[in-house]
Order: C-alpha cells, then structure tokens, then sequence
C-alpha cells in the first residue's frame, strides 16, 4: 500500500496558544512540528542550525498592505529600525511604502537597493556629520530636526539650489507605550522639543529663516507597544492645536504631519494588539475633528509602522543545551540569548515559547528559558508552558521575534548573530548568514 503524506493541519487556539502570536500560515505538522511559509521549522533549524530566525514573507507583506488599507490616502513609511535587509527593503518597495531611517548605515542600504530617495525620512535624536551628509547626497525626502543645534548644522550643507524638506520633532507630552524605557512622546527625554516649553516653536522660527530649509510640517512619536489608538488621536488634537498656532503667528499652513508609530503586537496570548484598521479610523476621524474646529486645512498623514509590519512575521528557533531543576523551578537553558535577543534584559519583554519537532504526553509544566549569556538577567521568559520531560536536543519556536531582536543583536561573548531565513510558497531563501568567528577575528586589527 502507498503511504499518503500526512497533511497539516490548521493552528487552533489550543495547539498554538493563540493565532495573533504566530503567522496566518502557521500549521500544525507531523510529529509535534510546526510549518510557517509551508516549510516545518524543525527543517529550517536543521538545515540552517540554531539559534535561526525565520521570517515570513507573505505575513510581512500582507501586514504592510493592512497599512495602507487602513490610512489609503496617508503615507506608510517602515520603520527599518524593527528589522532591515535587502529583502526587507524590496518589500517594502514592492508593497508601496517609504522607509524611516535613522543612520547612514541604514541609508545606504537602502539606496544599494535603489530605493526611492524621496520616500525615505530621516530621524535620530543625534545625528552624526556622516548621516546629514548621506542623506544629503541620496536626496532624501524628509529630514526630521529633532533638536535646535541640528538646524544651522544641516542648512550649512545644503548644496542647493533646492532647499532640503525638513520636520521638526515636537513632544506632545502624552505618555503611552508598553515601558518607561520606549515612552518617547513625554516630557523630559532625549528626543524631540516641547510644544509645551516653547522649544518646538523657536526651532519653527529658526527654520524658516533659514532659506536652504524648507519645513513641510511636524514629526511626533509617542513610544511603543501602544495598545490603544487613544494616545494618538490626542497627539492630532494637541499637534493640529499648535499647528493652527503657527499659522496664525507666521502665516504658513503647514501641510504634513507624522504620526510616528508604535502601533503594538502580541508577544503573549491575550496580548491587546488593535488591528491598523482601528488606529486609522480613530486617527483619521479625531484629525478630521480638529481640522475643522481649528479652521485648519487636512495635511498630508504619515505614520511608521515597523513593529507592527515585521514583528509578527518572525521566529526564532533554539535547541536547548540544558535543563535544570532547582528550587522548586525548572531552568531551561537555550542556545541563544541576550546576544540575539537584548529585549528582556532592556524591558522586561517575555515571550510565548512552544517545543516543535517531537510529541510529548507529558504535562506542561511553567517553566524558566534562559539563555546562554553570563547574565542573569539573560531570560528569554519566566513562565514558558513546557512539557515536564523537554530536554537537551529539543527545538524551541519563540513566535512575534522578527522586531527589536536581531536588529538589536550583539556580539556578546562572541557567538555570532543568527542567520535570517526568509520562507514563502514552501521554499526557504536565507536573507542573513551566520555571523562567524572570522568575521570577529577580521575585525580585530590590534597586532
């Protein structure tokens, strides 16, 4: 008799957890497995090794056509600092939308790939002569001025005759985000200049003495993680408010305004995660609002998603080295860590962690999943449901891993960042190699 190959099956909420933390394709698979992409992950962390992160094409480009679903006649511009390569970058491309950068580094990645110069935004609370200098080389679409001492600086390199678009970077003074660590749209930090203390007006009348800038409008960004679209339709009121103050103080309608991003995902079950659409309607609705009580004409919406785009999209994959049982917890030691993944050291992230690859009967048991780092704050998560009998040789999958990881990545106790593995339509491609020894040693020049 001819063997018929088994069939995954759909991810239900008690297999998986909760279909919000994984990729639309995620299936069920033979043998404990799960498949993304329509390849298993246990292939990908054979073929490729571990630590690995595989990354989902279709779920990031289907996430960046609900963007722009969501905010049709705005501008969604990708955060690259969620996660950037040369593939990442063609998407992006591909689906439409502009691309936020904050260093020379990113910059020329993307112009190495031929990437519209105009749909590309410049940001960084402290940008260096090498970035201003890059950007103004590749003719970027808009810089974001996010302090007054960036203002001379930049206009002094203008080349001209056309003067560079610019946008000024106000505080809203709300306070929104998942930690106080990514709460960027408060009083009192480092980025951005107060609407409230006067800052954010004397750089407006600075720019517009300076011909070689052209200001086309402001720049908010309130943190991350937001679960709620409230925090945003806020920033419009208090934006739109002050926005209708220049116009009467200097008689210029500025016509664009951005809203940032920080739009949140779920990284646990039950994790509050609005879909674009409920950000877009709130934000174009109270924008709408504001517009006509100020009398003020609609500008052009931007936002920039990155999280939201790419975070749900990625996996990473570990095998366990080690468990340990002591004082009445139970340690699971990975191959990875701190070193790919710095979130929960930072911030205190945590993660929804499954075995793939083999079926276990045993009970789940909460579980502590380390990492390999000499850290103990190296902890991928403190309460991973886990069969009791995991052990040494194991694949562990960690669901919405493909923002603020390998971006953040270090070379900690050199054991090499992670290769990247992009699956689509069955087939693996891998996006990033493994960081290798040689790569340290090649660095290393002090003989």
């Amino acid at each position: 008799m001819t063997a018929v190959p088994a069939v995954p099956v759909p991810v239900s909420i008690p297999e998986l957890a909760a279909p919000s933390v994984w990729p639309a394709s995620a299936v069920l698979a033979p043998g404990g497995d799960v498949a993304v992409g329509g390849v298993p992950l246990t292939e990908i962390a054979e073929r490729y090794g571990t630590p690995v992160y595989v990354l989902d094409e279709e779920e990031v480009r289907s996430r960046a056509r609900a963007w722009r679903r969501a905010l049709p006649d705005a501008d969604i511009v990708y955060a690259a600092k969620a996660f950037v390569c040369r593939a990442v970058v063609d998407w992006m491309e591909e689906e439409g939308l502009g691309l936020d950068v904050c260093s020379a580094g990113e910059l020329e990645l993307a112009a190495g790939r031929g990437f519209p110069a105009e749909r590309i935004v410049l940001h960084g609370n402290a940008k260096s002569p090498r970035d201003l200098r890059t950007a103004l080389r590749f003719g970027v679409g808009r810089i974001v001025i996010d302090s007054d001492c960036e203002i001379a600086r930049l206009a002094a390199q203008v080349p001209g005759p056309e003067a560079q678009q610019v946008m000024v970077r106000v505080l809203p003074g709300i306070e929104a985000g998942g930690h106080e660590k990514i709460r960027t749209g408060v009083e009192g930090q480092k980025f951005g200049l107060s609407i409230a203390g006067g800052d954010a007006e004397d750089a407006v009348a600075r720019i517009l003495g300076q011909p070689r800038l052209e200001l086309t409008g402001l720049h908010s960004h309130l943190g991350s993680q937001i679960t709620s679209p409230e925090p945003y339709a806020q920033t419009v009121r208090r934006v739109i408010a002050f926005m209708a103050r220049i116009r009467d103080r200097y008689g210029i309608a500025l016509p664009e305004l951005d809203l940032g991003g920080g739009f949140a995902v779920s990284y646990l079950p039950g994790d509050p995660a609005p879909a674009p659409g409920a950000y877009g309607r709130r934000i174009q609705g109270e924008l709408q609002r504001c517009c006509a009580e100020f009398d003020f004409p609609m500008p052009r919406l931007t936002v920039e998603p990155g999280r939201s785009i790419t975070g749900p999209a990625g996996i990473a994959l570990y095998r366990v080295l080690a468990v340990k049982r002591t004082g009445g917890r139970v340690f699971v030691a990975v191959d990875g860590g701190m070193s790919d993944n710095p979130r929960p050291a930072l911030y205190g992230a945590r993660y929804t962690v499954r075995m793939v690859g083999r079926s276990s009967s045993a009970p789940m048991r909460s579980t502590t999943v380390v990492g390999r780092h000499c850290e103990a704050g190296d902890v991928l998560t403190e309460a991973a449901e886990l069969p009791e009998d995991v052990r040494p040789g194991d694949v562990l999958a960690v669901p919405a891993s493909g923002a603020y990881q390998m971006s953040m990545a270090s070379g900690y106790n050199m054991t090499g960042r992670p290769p990247v593995v992009a699956v689509a339509s069955g087939r693996p491609r891998l996006l990033m190699r493994r960081e290798t020894f040689d790569d340290h040693r090649a660095r290393d020049v002090g003989l």
